[in-house]
């Protein structure tokens, strides 16, 4: 199954001149979904789960999945407020500013193995935000997924400490 056939590309969105990867296409059909997570789960090392972090919002797809599939437990990453109990805050440069991401102190963990899975890998920054805040929790990451990767963007180099694995790049 060819899955860059799910994809569809929405240009000049969000703004004037980027090409938006959407992938609406591919969570309409279960099958490609599946075949997704088999995708993955065939390229983890060999080595147990405990948590699968997911970062907002379109990461929480297919993270929630894997956890069900690895029968691991699912960690939300949101943006600053979101979150309900004591968390941990991590900062990130965007090109026009900064932003940060939060994770609940108690979601991971010392020794846990985790994955880190997002939708899409392009500058890092949202990637090394979020291995910073498992790292704060003393978890052990495993690999960060993502299922497109934009490597004219060079994101992986920003996250080269870490496995990274990725299952369609534009």
């Amino acid at each position: 199954m060819e899955l860059k056939n799910y994809i569809r590309e929405i240009e000049n969105f969000p703004k004037e001149g980027i090409g938006y990867k959407d992938i609406s296409p591919l969570l309409l059909d279960h099958e490609a979904m599946k075949e997704v997570i088999a995708k993955f789960v065939a390229r983890l090392p060999d080595v147990r789960i405990d948590k699968v972090v997911g970062m907002e919002s379109r990461g929480f797809f297919f993270a929630s999945l894997l956890a069900q599939e690895l029968k691991a437990g699912f960690v939300p990453v949101r943006k600053p407020g979101k979150l309900p109990a004591k968390t941990f805050k991590q900062e990130y440069d965007l090109e026009y500013g900064s932003d940060s991401l939060e994770i609940h102190q108690d979601a991971i963990m010392e020794g846990e193995n985790v994955l880190i899975h997002d939708d899409v890998l392009a500058t890092g920054g949202t990637a090394l935000a979020t291995c910073k805040l498992v790292e704060k929790c003393k978890g052990n990451i495993v690999q960060c997924n993502f299922l497109i990767e934009l490597d004219f963007l060079n994101g992986r180099e920003r996250i080269s400490n870490y496995k990274v694995e990725s299952l369609i790049h534009y």
